[in-house]
């Protein structure tokens, strides 16, 4: 997610948000494959930190599509979440040839967590 990488949250960061959802431990469920995770600022905690918004499939699948501070962002409104269980629905049902051809020309960048790797 460039999000990420233009906010300095690191690898270890995003892979936590992902472990913590398939543990349950959901910040917001919105819905149709849409979860809302708190992510850490580099030496900070959660509370001052970033919003996630990844389309999510327990134990399958994860992608990072959004993320904002929330001092500059309150929350997403009803189109956009609307938007989002739009595109969770197609892409939470990619096969690894549709992954390879999203990684392969850089729509996707995978973030490496431990030995698994996660869209």
């Amino acid at each position: 997610m460039r999000f990420a990488r233009k906010a300095g949250i690191d690898d270890a960061s995003l892979c936590k948000a992902v472990k913590d959802a398939e543990k349950g431990l959901l910040d917001a469920d919105l819905g149709g494959g849409v979860i809302k995770q708190r992510v850490a600022r580099s030496g900070g905690g959660k509370s001052g930190g970033f919003r996630t918004l990844i389309l999510f499939r327990i134990g399958e699948l994860a992608f990072f599509v959004h993320g904002f501070a929330k001092n500059e962002q309150a929350n997403i409104d009803d189109d956009e979440l609307i938007a989002l269980r739009k595109l969770a629905e197609v892409m939470l049902h990619y096969d690894e040839e549709a992954l390879g051809l999203a990684l392969a020309n850089k729509t996707l960048i995978e973030v490496n967590c431990d030995e698994k790797t996660i869209p």
